[in-house]
């Protein structure tokens, strides 16, 4: 025999009284089985009467956890475009790195696709990039980054979009132990 279990999380609201139920708020939850299966209700303390018991396939009380807010992006879209709009204007070689992972972060982001991969006579890849929206090409050198250098240049790109890169647990602990690293100054 096989169940399809349709797991219902607690409403927002009181099934009676439509009142929005506040993060820690109790309520009063009903099990029912109807025509099309199990179905949930939630209640208010005010709402709540035994009479609501009849027929119920399960009664319990418990408290209303509001969900949290979703997480803010970190990256803004525009900000991510934008920059890599100014990078490529300026033409810095300097650049190209994080040019390069912008252009793969806005793909991932679904704002530029990859239309094609070209190798100029000196070796160079050239990724063709296409604005979704406004079928702009976009030409990226693709510098070929080693695993190594990514985080490198992700923790120049945060810099550059306004934010702070995650803390290096190695370096604190370094310093900790053997005081400042001063090797090479």
């Amino acid at each position: 025999m096989s169940i399809d279990w349709n797991i219902q999380a607690p409403a927002c609201t009181c099934t009676a009284c439509e009142k929005t139920f506040g993060d820690g708020d109790q309520l009063f939850s009903l099990l029912q089985f109807g025509a099309e299966g199990y179905a949930r209700h939630d209640y208010c303390i005010a709402c709540w009467a035994e009479k609501a018991r009849a027929g119920a396939t399960g009664v319990w009380k418990g408290i209303f956890r509001a969900p949290p807010p979703p997480p803010a992006e970190a990256l803004k879209k525009e900000t991510a475009e934008s920059l890599l709009r100014h990078m490529m204007e300026t033409e810095d070689p300097k650049h190209g790195n994080a040019i390069f992972i912008l252009a793969v972060m806005l793909e991932r982001r679904r704002i530029l696709v990859e239309r094609d991969v070209q190798t100029r006579d000196d070796g160079v890849k050239i990724r063709v990039y296409e604005h979704k929206k406004t079928n702009e090409t976009f030409f990226i050198p693709d510098p070929e980054l080693k695993l190594a250098e990514l985080t490198h240049v992700q923790e120049e790109v945060v810099l550059l979009l306004g934010g702070t890169p995650p803390k290096k647990e190695g370096a604190k602990a370094a310093t900790d132990e053997h005081g400042p690293n001063t090797e090479g100054v």
